[in-house]
């Protein structure tokens, strides 16, 4: 079930991030700069045309951009929403930490009654 407050960008992060495959082709492509398919399946214990589709759910959610360089295509990593990513987590953080601040002030209360 997906959190309805997460703005759709959020749900694209985590959704492509969900399968460990992908992450591990996220961080290829981070380390890298800017690398070919077949660069990141060098890389990796999977095919060029597994690192394909993957590449493929991880540019849809807007975590790697492709750029043609005469025959290549070449992928890199686009930060932003990552940051948005964050973002959201820290302000699902604060709201917990506020509802756990709030709860441990009554139970303090109903100790000290």
């Amino acid at each position: 079930m997906t959190d309805p407050s997460a703005p759709n960008e959020v749900t694209a992060v985590f959704t492509a991030l969900a399968d460990p495959r992908r992450r591990e082709v996220l961080e290829v492509v981070a380390s890298a700069g800017a690398i070919t398919a077949t660069a990141v399946a060098d890389q990796l214990t999977i095919s060029r045309q597994a690192v394909a589709k993957h590449l493929a759910v991880l540019t849809e959610a807007g975590l790697v951009l492709s750029s043609k360089r005469g025959r290549e295509v070449r992928f890199e990593v686009s930060p932003a929403p990552l940051e948005q990513t964050a973002v959201w987590l820290q302000r699902q953080a604060s709201a917990w930490d506020r509802q756990l601040a709030a709860l441990k002030r009554r139970a303090e209360r109903s100790v000290e009654q």
